[in-house]
């Protein structure tokens, strides 16, 4: 008959001390994977990311209103942040006769609180572009293609230490961006990308693969062939999920090796 250490028994009632005796036997595991700290100017970097993504949310619902409330007084504006940035001005000035003095005041309120969101979100990304040209590893990171200043930035501040990772690939998988895994009974069975880690992150990486896909067609390099050859077989989304994965590997290796990018010869 099989023996179990009260450790391995499922406690319920959960208090601070079974919280502290989980923790203390967690850290005993060899297989356990901690956390790195971060440092003072990681933390400062990551507080301007998170600053940025609570505007863009504030600036998008303030976006959304006006459209809504603009809709019921019969003024439409068209869909986008930029395409409403140029029209609300235009459409405002040619309504005026169709809203009341009140509504009018009530709606440049709003148009002139959506140029202060704007207004702060300048100011950050000012100031993320001026710590990714003075900092040596957001140098280092912006020589690979489709990694930019926000990119940059954020891999650092989230990636403390790279070598606490094992290889690139565990990086990636950090990062969301390898296959998830469902294979019982020894049967191997790969799905789509498993969408774990910073989901912030993973939208970077990805939307920085997309612009690189759009200048493939235009290079004959070893990456960009490659590239071409995976879209024509497995389509653009999923090469775009490609190329980040081999972004997020190749970030692993620069700031592990602490070297610049060096594209593949041949």
């Amino acid at each position: 008959m099989q023996q179990w250490s009260p450790a391995t028994r499922l406690k319920s009632n959960k208090n601070d001390s079974r919280d502290a005796e989980a923790i203390a036997e967690a850290v005993t595991r060899p297989t356990m994977r901690f956390v790195p700290i971060k440092d003072v100017d990681q933390q400062d970097i990551q507080a301007l990311h998170r600053v940025r993504e609570r505007l863009i949310s504030e600036r998008t619902a303030l976006v959304n209103a006006v459209h809504g409330l603009l809709h019921e007084d019969g003024i439409v504006l068209p869909k986008g942040v930029a395409k409403f940035r140029q029209a609300v001005v235009g459409k405002l000035e040619s309504a005026k006769d169709k809203l009341t003095p009140l509504s009018q005041e009530m709606f440049w309120k709003l148009v002139d609180e959506c140029a202060a969101l704007e207004k702060q979100l300048a100011y950050d990304q000012a100031k993320r572009e001026a710590l990714a040209t003075t900092h040596p590893e957001c140098q280092r990171l912006m020589t690979i293609p489709g990694i930019g200043p926000f990119s940059a930035t954020a891999l650092v501040a989230a990636v403390s230490d790279a070598s606490a990772f094992k290889n690139g690939r565990q990086c990636a998988a950090w990062l969301g961006l390898v296959p998830r895994q469902y294979s019982p009974g020894g049967k191997e069975r790969l799905l789509g990308m498993s969408k774990r880690g910073d989901s912030y992150l993973r939208t970077l990486l990805i939307h920085g693969a997309r612009a690189t896909l759009r200048w493939v067609g235009l290079k004959t390099d070893r990456r960009s062939q490659w590239i071409r050859q995976l879209s024509e077989r497995r389509g653009h989304n999923r090469t775009a999920v490609a190329v980040a994965n081999k972004h997020a590997r190749i970030v692993w290796a620069l700031l592990t090796s602490h070297q610049a990018y060096e594209p593949a010869k041949g």
